[in-house]
């Protein structure tokens, strides 16, 4: 027997009309934006329909019962283009198929404004939940879901300042484990190359790349560390910036698909590739088909979206869970890039670390 999945309680025209003290044709009239509706009844309609956060039901038709499911789901996703999203998407419908339930998906393109439209547009469609990816540092905007009992599961990016679940994936583990492997190659002139460090996964990377440095009294020169960077161009231009320098890095460590894709480009276009070593994060398809191969600490997209759909599916079943982040392991395939060696090759060493509860290494997640 399949579990009764509960849709949220979202408010209805009668409980606008209720709590105006109107009719429910006049409600419909107000918020269709329709004339000959006198200025105080507009204004007593708005303020019913903000006070309990109603959304007009653009499928209002087709559902005339309250609490009537869509068995549809909101997908909000950085940009569906991207192979990591795309990857995040396809286990969200795999596990979503097996229940029947249509995934829609939207992008917001790192834009906070887009993100709230897009959370906006699903909630008017009924959803029956929501699987997102967020820009914001503070996602309040969605506090009145909770009381709606809206489902809602963070993906790739955890939850700040309202209490969802969220899954993600070990960024900081990654990025400890992809500087460590370059500086047991040899390596001491390291570069990061990041993106929006407004974004929690990016923060969470050179935190961990700066902290394995801090581990082997290694500092990071500022022309070493540049973040903020969108795309491959600009990942590109960086990279030639610093191969330009006076002291350029050794082995350099970009920390997103397309600004690994950026790099490897820069690389080849200096015939570098074999000289300057280099792991990315995420990985890129065919990177392993270049001479040298690319070495990247991979993430598993996929995995995330089965764990964000299946996380969804238990709230909706109203299972009683605790709140909880759940985190996808990372791990590092060598290919040849990241084990190019360096200047100090021949006394490279691996420095132990300080351990921690149970004897693991302190700044490993569990």
């Amino acid at each position: 027997m399949s579990e009764r999945l509960e849709a949220p309680r979202y408010a209805t025209m009668r409980d606008v009309a209720a709590l105006a003290g109107v009719g429910v044709k006049t409600v419909s009239r107000v918020l269709n934006g329709e004339p000959n509706v006198s200025d105080q009844l507009r204004e007593r309609v708005n303020r019913a329909a903000a006070a309990l956060n109603y959304e007009l039901n653009v499928y209002a038709g087709g559902l005339r019962r309250a609490g009537a499911r869509t068995n549809a789901i909101g997908l909000m996703l950085e940009s569906v283009d991207n192979p990591f999203s795309a990857a995040i998407h396809r286990g969200v419908e795999t596990v979503m198929r097996r229940h029947s339930i249509v995934v829609l998906a939207e992008s917001f393109d790192e834009d906070p404004g887009r993100e709230r439209s897009v959370v906006k547009d699903f909630l008017r469609r009924r959803v029956d939940g929501l699987i997102i990816t967020t820009v914001s540092r503070d996602q309040a905007y969605l506090s009145a879901e909770v009381a709606r009992g809206t489902s809602i599961v963070f993906v790739d990016r955890p939850a700040v300042s309202v209490a969802f679940d969220s899954v993600v994936s070990c960024n900081f583990d990654g990025a400890l484990i992809a500087t460590r492997h370059m500086l047991q190659h040899g390596h001491r002139r390291l570069a990061f190359i990041g993106g929006n460090q407004q974004i929690w996964t990016l923060r969470e990377r050179r935190r961990g790349f700066l902290d394995e440095l801090d581990r082997w009294n290694i500092e990071c020169p500022p022309a070493h560390d540049v973040t903020g960077l969108i795309g491959e161009e600009e990942a590109r231009l960086a990279a030639h910036a610093m191969l330009d320098a006076p002291e350029p890095p050794t082995a350099i460590f970009p920390t997103q698909n397309r600004l690994v894709v950026g790099v490897v480009r820069a690389l080849h276009e200096r015939g570098a590739q074999h000289r300057v070593a280099m792991v990315g994060f995420d990985d890129v398809e065919l990177l392993d088909l270049l001479d040298p191969g690319v070495t990247v600490v991979a993430q598993n997209p996929h995995r995330l979206g089965e764990l964000a759909a299946e996380r969804l599916l238990a709230r909706m079943a109203r299972k009683p869970l605790a709140l909880e982040t759940l985190r996808v392991p990372t791990k590092l395939v060598e290919r040849g890039s990241g084990e190019i060696p360096g200047p100090y090759a021949a006394d490279a060493v691996n420095i132990p670390r300080p351990m921690g509860k149970a004897g693991r290494p302190r700044g490993l997640s569990s």
